[in-house]
């Protein structure tokens, strides 16, 4: 790789991670060709990118940026790759998925917002984080419940009055 293509890689994924607020960063190294296409197909078809980076490059980018990432330098270490999602815990539940068949990837870091996850410890906890989108659907329900039963109320009552004021018709 030239020093203009290094150059060019770092704008693109430095644009990129300015775009994504979520990434995580993960251990693809020892998967088979078939394996490595079976993950990338299983982040396509959830909405994740996957790319494999240096890591000097990716150190370059992340400190080129005006965030803060001293804290991701540590696990910057052995193969590294980098994940951007829309959806926050998307990439876990990737991880999660495909680990259930093979050992990899391992999970080094994420980025969340203004929040660092590092360590495998907390794979299970951002896999149970809800999206945006989960957590509108369950305030919405909640607001619908309320309602619901006054509605279920009033027709259980209606059928019940209804039947008192036939009876007491039939009755002379």
């Amino acid at each position: 790789m030239t020093k203009e293509e290094k150059n060019q890689f770092i704008d693109v994924l430095d644009k990129s991670i300015n775009e994504n607020s979520n990434f995580y960063l993960a251990d693809i190294s020892g998967l088979t060709a078939e394996e490595a296409n079976n993950l990338r197909r299983l982040c396509f078809k959830r909405e994740v990118s996957l790319q494999v980076v240096k890591n000097t490059l990716l150190k370059k980018v992340l400190e080129k940026n005006d965030s803060n990432y001293d804290e991701l330098y540590d696990v910057l270490k052995g193969n590294t790759s980098i994940m951007f999602t829309d959806v926050a815990n998307a990439p876990a539940k990737v991880i999660k998925e495909f680990r259930k068949k093979h050992d990899k990837p391992v999970f080094k870091a994420a980025h969340l917002d203004a929040s660092f996850y590092i360590g495998e410890e907390y794979l299970d906890t951002l896999s149970d984080l809800k999206s945006k989108n989960e957590l509108i659907a369950e305030i919405m329900m909640l607001l619908q419940s309320p309602a619901k039963n006054v509605i279920s109320s009033l027709q259980s009552g209606g059928n019940k009055l209804s039947g008192i004021i036939k009876t007491l018709s039939e009755r002379e």
